[in-house]
């Protein structure tokens, strides 16, 4: 099957570990850290992690969202746990995320503990007043401006955005799409200018996607800031895009065309960042999958397709 064949859109969803199986000396930190004991532990699935995550009861009735790694589980999510802990520490008040009430690294396990949010993710595939909501939420999120904590854009992806660049360096192009194949040594160069026009101080989340939305009454929550960096305020829409559209959602130039944020965007910048993304995306979803992830590499390239295709619009090289 080559990059231009229809895919069924996979899940966004990893092996979660439940909550009875996070080491004892890791549980009882938990409930040491929330000052109640556990009587209620109910596992959240979606988003890309092996890890335990789940929606806490307490025997006096209170609530908490803890999620826990160990490097068993899953060697790199660990690291990326140490990183959010750091970065929700950090995060504004008035940003719409979880508040961190603790964050413990013991017996070499990582827990985070945050504010349950009383949500739910997007439905799929998108319906346009959720898919509303939450284009709304990242007009209000571009407004915010990244703490001291977060590194540039530039620096945070420098080393994912170089897809292109290792395809063409000799990297196996077997089943690439036929169009990305003759043009590779061009998608290169235009990968190459990605960071020159997200430069910016918003705060960036980097990895929107609806499993890391959850819908309130009243509020949009966002999730997961792993990859939280400092950048243009446009970011974040482009980069949510493909998976809206891979999803159910409209084709991804429509939805720029008419947000606030992608009329203002420059457009070169923008198309260099469809760039890098579909690169990213496609050579990614060629490996194998990680440990505990069964899905990842499916959904890597369920929205490579889709940002090749908007790759394709944007430059308007021929076939």
């Amino acid at each position: 099957m080559s990059d231009q064949d229809e895919i069924a859109v996979p899940r966004a969803a990893g092996v979660r570990l439940p909550w009875h199986k996070v080491p004892p000396a890791v549980r009882a930190a938990v409930e040491e850290h929330l000052g109640g004991r556990v009587v209620e532990a109910v596992t959240q699935v979606g988003g890309f992690s092996p890890a335990a995550a789940a929606r806490l009861r307490l025997a006096d009735g209170r609530r908490a969202f803890v999620k826990a790694v160990g490097s068993e589980v899953n060697p790199d999510s660990r690291g990326m746990y140490l990183e959010e802990a750091k970065i929700s520490a950090a995060l504004p008040a008035t940003a719409p995320v979880p508040r961190l009430l603790a964050a413990f690294d013991t017996d070499g396990w990582v827990a985070l503990v945050f504010d349950d949010v009383d949500g739910r993710q997007p439905a799929m595939p998108w319906r346009p007043d959720e898919l509303a909501r939450v284009l709304g939420a990242l007009g209000e999120l571009a407004r915010l401006p990244a703490p001291p904590a977060v590194p540039a854009l530039e620096d945070r992806l420098a080393r994912a955005f170089t897809g292109w660049r290792r395809l063409a360096g000799g990297e196996d192009v077997t089943g690439l799409h036929p169009w990305a194949v003759r043009h590779l040594d061009a998608l290169a160069a235009i990968e190459a200018d990605w960071p020159l026009g997200v430069a910016g101080e918003t705060l960036v989340h980097a990895d929107i996607r609806a499993d890391n939305v959850l819908l309130t009454g009243d509020r949009v929550v966002i999730v997961d800031w792993a990859w939280a960096s400092r950048g243009a305020a446009w970011y974040d829409l482009v980069q949510m895009l493909p998976s809206v559209r891979m999803q159910g959602g409209p084709p991804p130039q429509e939805v720029l065309d008419g947000h606030p944020l992608g009329r203002v965007a420059d457009p070169g910048a923008v198309t260099a960042v469809v760039a890098a993304l579909a690169g990213f995306m496609l050579r990614m979803s060629r490996r194998p999958d990680p440990p505990g992830l069964p899905s990842l590499r499916a959904f890597q390239r369920a929205q490579g397709v889709v940002a090749l295709d908007w790759l394709r619009l944007r430059t308007g090289w021929p076939d």
